[in-house]
């Protein structure tokens, strides 16, 4: 089962159509949402319902920022870009929670708007509460597609937009509360649900940029997965001890820098087949762009 999903990480073409069709599936779902909801919202006077319609909009956005960065982060290594360009997704990532957090500022700037004006708030159509359950299915059924994807060839990209139908799904549910509140005489809690969509929209957009901000500057990888690669490679016959293990994410990659302890007696080709095999090891085992080893001979202490 392991070697199963390597191998399916391993293959990129496996990777880029899946990721492709799924992210063309969730084009195809927010182009309705978006028109079925704001049109919707317009005519029932649902300022809740216009406000999810947004989001789904910016959800439309994101899927062409995915597929823009399907596209260049496969690209090889070029004099420009030496060690790919993996790094496209992370920028994609970076610039899809800004948009969200933009959005979703000016999402709370309107409801806060709407709510001083809150003697002026008329009730709205029964209409609004039916599109808003066909939101909610729809979004919510479109994230467990989208996840699923997005796990079977780990991309993080993926798991980030697939998220983001996720929270897609929690703010209908919140509309439709809200409209269910306006229908039953509170009309305050229309505009209070499009403001409370407006924060799960910044929130989700402060978590995507954040994240994306420090893998753009080297964050390391968990304590769990920098211990998982130290045990493969200290698996390695030959290598005695290591230290100065580094790791920084790459997209959905890692690269590793170590220092690995070999027997100083040996020859330096065999210190070098040794190296050579535990780079392989880690290279098979775990989701690893490279690893620049450097041979240190055992028993002596580090410079």
């Amino acid at each position: 089962m392991l070697s199963t999903q390597i191998d399916d990480f391993k293959d990129d073409d496996l990777r880029h159509r899946a990721g492709r069709i799924s992210t063309l599936v969730s084009i195809v779902v927010n182009i309705v949402l978006v028109m079925l909801q704001i049109t919707a919202g317009l005519l029932s006077g649902s300022q809740a319902l216009i406000a999810d319609g947004i989001h789904s909009l910016t959800d439309l956005v994101s899927d062409f920022v995915v597929l823009l960065a399907g596209h260049h982060s496969r690209k090889q290594a070029d004099e420009d870009h030496q060690y790919g360009h993996q790094r496209y997704e992370t920028a994609a990532s970076l610039a899809l929670g800004a948009l969200l957090l933009a959005v979703g500022i000016g999402m709370l700037f309107t409801a806060a708007h709407k709510i001083q004006d809150y003697g002026h708030t008329p009730p709205v159509h029964v209409a609004a509460l039916w599109v808003a359950l066909v939101a909610l299915l729809s979004k919510e059924l479109l994230f467990r597609y989208m996840l699923r994807i997005a796990e079977r060839v780990r991309s993080s990209l993926l798991v980030a937009n697939a998220w983001h139908a996720r929270s897609d799904a929690a703010s209908s549910l919140v509309v439709a509360l809200g409209i269910v509140g306006n229908l039953a005489g509170f009309t305050l809690l229309d505009p209070v649900a499009a403001a409370v969509v407006g924060l799960m929209v910044s929130r989700t957009g402060w978590g995507f940029f954040w994240s994306a901000l420090n893998d753009l500057m080297d964050r390391a990888v968990s304590t769990e997965e920098t211990q998982a690669i130290r045990a493969t490679l200290m698996a390695t016959p030959g290598v005695q001890g290591l230290h100065d293990l580094r790791t920084r994410r790459m997209g959905d990659m890692t690269l590793v820098d170590v220092h690995l302890e070999i027997d100083g007696e040996i020859t330096v080709t065999e210190g070098h087949a040794i190296a050579t095999a535990a780079r392989q090891r880690v290279l098979e085992a775990h989701p690893v762009l490279d690893v620049m080893t450097h041979v240190d001979p055992a028993g002596h202490p580090p410079h």
